[in-house]
């Protein structure tokens, strides 16, 4: 059965023209280990991919990087051709090596040939929304973006491309792209435990751009906390739940982006995330990561 997206946990935002569900899924999950190669249960990785949308999540985050190309071709085969009211969020800017590893790729060449590959695999004429992917694997990097944030804009010229966001991005960074073209969203790690970016989030807020936070959950290191735990235990809900729910409640532009390949997981994470928090509750949270 089809749920209308205004009953998802947070309700809708905005990525410039379009609209999209603020509980979304990502999508790195369901390539094989290592985010390489092909999921063990290919049958298993579709279905959760039409659960998303049967949901009516409207937000999948996605990258050429996984698997390689992997996900990408995953999303083709399960949503093909995709509902105009659901949107796929890609990244360019590294790439994946034999040993696994995430190199940078931001050279005009390499953005030119991972957007071709992008709407090659997802079976699109044009990518909603493209973040720039900079830093590297251990995080944020200083410099200048210019260079290939300008390719990006000239491919957005050319109509391959809907919207612009940026990537694992120091705010100087996001304030140099916004001098450049107008962006639709910042995708950084945070959550309850990794507060780095708070003063940036109500910025974005306050100029309508969506803040996306990667590993809400911590990522390879399931977020661990006394505090959340006990948070949990009182609302009889999941430590995992809370969290995600706090970082709905944190601010309005905060889109979600839980990965799982399991259907029930991603019924659980929906559900979790309508959690509603007291002010006591959220207090209590908010001297985790300070």
């Amino acid at each position: 059965m089809n749920t209308p997206s205004g009953s998802l946990p947070g309700g809708t935002w905005p990525l410039g023209d379009l609209t999209v569900t603020r509980f979304g899924y990502g999508a790195m999950q369901l390539a094989g280990p290592g985010v390489m190669g092909p999921p063990a249960d290919r049958d298993g990785a579709l279905a959760v991919l039409r659960e998303a949308a049967a949901l009516g999540i409207t937000h999948i985050d996605t990258a050429g990087a996984y698997g390689p190309r992997m996900t990408n071709q995953l999303i083709r085969e399960a949503l093909h051709p995709c509902p105009a009211s659901l949107h796929l969020v890609t990244k360019v800017g590294a790439v994946r090596d034999q040993q696994g590893g995430w190199p940078p790729a931001r050279r005009p060449e390499d953005l030119r040939r991972a957007v071709r590959e992008n709407l090659e695999d997802l079976g699109l004429d044009a990518l909603d929304v493209v973040n720039l992917r900079l830093g590297d694997a251990q995080g944020p990097r200083s410099g200048s973006l210019a260079e290939p944030f300008e390719t990006l804009v000239e491919l957005q010229q050319q109509g391959l491309i809907r919207h612009l966001g940026v990537s694992n991005a120091t705010a100087e960074q996001v304030a140099e792209a916004q001098a450049i073209a107008p962006i639709v969203c910042v995708q950084n790690m945070y959550n309850l435990a990794h507060r780095q970016d708070d003063e940036l989030i109500d910025e974005l807020a306050d100029n309508g751009i969506a803040y996306v936070p990667f590993f809400p959950l911590g990522g390879f290191t399931p977020l661990q906390s006394t505090a959340l735990s006990a948070v949990a235990t009182r609302l009889d809900a999941t430590p995992m739940s809370v969290a995600l729910a706090w970082l709905l409640q944190r601010s309005p532009n905060i889109l979600l982006i839980p990965g799982t390949s399991s259907v029930a997981h991603l019924r659980e994470n929906v559900t979790g995330a309508g959690l509603a928090l007291s002010h006591d509750e959220l207090a209590e949270l908010d001297k985790i990561g300070h």
